[in-house]
């Protein structure tokens, strides 16, 4: 279901604004009643668009409020390594997204700890659980945008 119309497009952008609406108001901003809203809601569920609804939190809040951004270059290719990192990385709640990279890193981490001795375990455990041929680490100073919303076109085409 990789070409939305504009109903479900309306829906998804609504959904990713604030999934807590009530669906009264998700089908009044997508020009439907209720029952075809909540209808096509399950449709996108089913169809892997929508994959969860959760509540976002400020991670300083919740004393979190160091943010590293971890390059890794990985000292071989092999699907043992590949295993093992994602089993180790997957293993880490501190490690919040993992991305496979083009060019010079491998791979890229979002990481959230308390403070910078809280990154430096992090560090330990992740190099002795899995070898790593370079690691590099760029802290956040200030997050000036987030969000978890795509820019979906909402506009009839």
């Amino acid at each position: 279901m990789t070409d939305l119309d504009l109903i479900d497009r309306k829906i998804v952008a609504e959904l990713m604004r604030d999934a807590t609406l009530p669906i009264a108001q998700i089908a009044d901003k997508a020009g439907l009643s209720q029952t075809p809203a909540w209808k096509r809601i399950q449709k996108l569920e089913a169809a892997g668009v929508l994959t969860g609804r959760v509540a976002l939190a400020n991670p300083a809040k919740l004393g979190f409020g160091l943010t590293v951004f971890v390059g890794i270059e990985a000292p071989d290719h092999s699907s043992t390594w590949r295993e093992t990192f994602a089993t180790v990385v997957e293993s880490t709640p501190e490690i919040m997204e993992v991305y496979r990279m083009a060019g010079e890193l491998d791979y890229l981490l979002r990481v959230s700890v308390p403070d910078m001795a809280a990154y430096d375990a992090l560090y330990k455990r992740l190099t002795d659980a899995v070898p790593i041929k370079n690691v590099t680490s760029h802290f956040a100073m200030e997050r000036m945008k987030f969000t978890t919303a795509y820019p979906v076109d909402t506009r009839s085409r």
